[in-house]
């Protein structure tokens, strides 16, 4: 069993595990649902009558709300892992679900909620982050009635999305926990490899503009491509392949991996982040904001010097920056809990409680 799989069946197993004891104790097993957005306005001006954003809670809704989001072309099934939850969400954890109301949407685009594979294919309303944000609003407040969040927790485009949120409606949350993101614009590298993954899929004469019949090849060899090149850590990519035959046995279970994503899902997916720029805002942030990074993050490397005068201009934030080891993974290690877990539980004891 390789290594990617061996991570599925822990997170399968740790996910039965916590839905048994849940049912056995409490209820804080994961429970999914869908809403449904009636006439969702994009930023486009397009128009659909529905929009449906599939979530999931734990914990019982008269606990504390807190918001978790995912990452691009992730559903909200990433945050149920037992490297994520299992150090989160259980009894005595820092968003104990005894005590918190978690809410985890798919985003719009991605995993259940509405997306362009259910039928629009190519024809879908070309969304941005903003539209995103305003469709997690829209379940949260008309969906579930709330109207205070205790906390929002979001990693990489979570983290982007979080940084709009504590912008767009600053009195709604008492904290945020943007992480594996940036402030400002997806630039650089960062943006040259997202293009390049979105142009090698558009260019494909299988892409056929989105009318394809079956998915073209080039999403599984760019999506292999892009995962190592802008996440996984440099130490950690040497430890497992110190050696050209054990690189491309690494290569080779990659792109001999089931393809489970969808060509314009995916293309939709990653060129949301084109119009992402949440520097023009920062002053307007309220909540006290814990930005959790990684050393060695490739797509938010911080040798660029853009955390450190963009924090200056919030209120009340400031940086967790994860050390890079052998153990860390890059743009992949704040998807380990482990590593900021207790600066987390830090931030819940002390950040103030708001009146709604």
């Amino acid at each position: 069993m390789n290594r990617s799989r061996r991570v599925v069946f822990a997170s399968l197993v740790f996910l039965a595990a916590l839905g048994s004891a849940a049912r056995a104790t409490d209820d804080r097993a994961p429970v999914e649902h869908d809403w449904v957005a009636r006439d969702f306005r994009f930023h486009g001006g397009e128009v659909l009558p529905e929009v449906r954003i599939h979530y999931t809670t734990l914990g019982a809704p008269s606990g504390e709300p807190v918001l978790v989001l995912h990452g691009t072309g992730q559903s909200g099934k990433a945050m149920l892992t037992l490297a994520f939850a299992g150090e989160l969400f259980g009894p005595g954890q820092p968003l104990d679900a005894g005590r918190y109301f978690v809410i985890i949407p798919d985003g719009l685009g991605a995993g259940q909620s509405t997306k362009p594979s259910d039928g629009m294919k190519a024809r879908f309303p070309r969304y941005d982050y903003d539209d995103m944000v305003s469709a997690q609003y829209r379940l949260v407040t008309e969906g579930l009635g709330v109207r205070h969040l205790r906390l929002i927790i979001g990693n990489s485009m979570g983290g982007m999305h979080a940084w709009l949120w504590a912008e767009r409606w600053p009195g709604f949350m008492d904290a945020v926990v943007p992480m594996a993101s940036q402030p400002t614009s997806v630039s650089g590298r960062n943006w040259m490899l997202r293009r390049l993954l979105v142009e090698s899929i558009r260019r494909d004469p299988e892409y056929r503009g989105g009318e394809y019949t079956s998915q073209p090849p080039s999403l599984r060899t760019a999506n292999a491509m892009f995962g190592v090149a802008t996440s996984g850590g440099t130490q950690a990519w040497y430890a497992q392949a110190p050696t050209r035959a054990q690189a491309d046995r690494l290569v080779e279970e990659r792109l001999s991996a089931p393809v489970t994503a969808d060509a314009n899902d995916f293309v939709w997916q990653w060129d949301a982040s084109r119009d992402y720029d949440a520097a023009p805002g920062l002053e307007r942030i309220e909540a006290v904001v814990l930005a959790i990074n990684a050393a060695d993050d490739e797509r938010n490397p911080p040798e660029l010097g853009l955390m450190e005068p963009a924090l200056a201009r919030v209120r009340h934030g400031r940086l967790f920056l994860i050390p890079a080891s052998a153990d860390t993974r890059g743009h992949g290690t704040t998807a380990f809990a482990r590593f900021w877990k207790e600066p987390l539980a830090e931030l819940l004891r002390t950040a103030p409680r708001r009146a709604p």
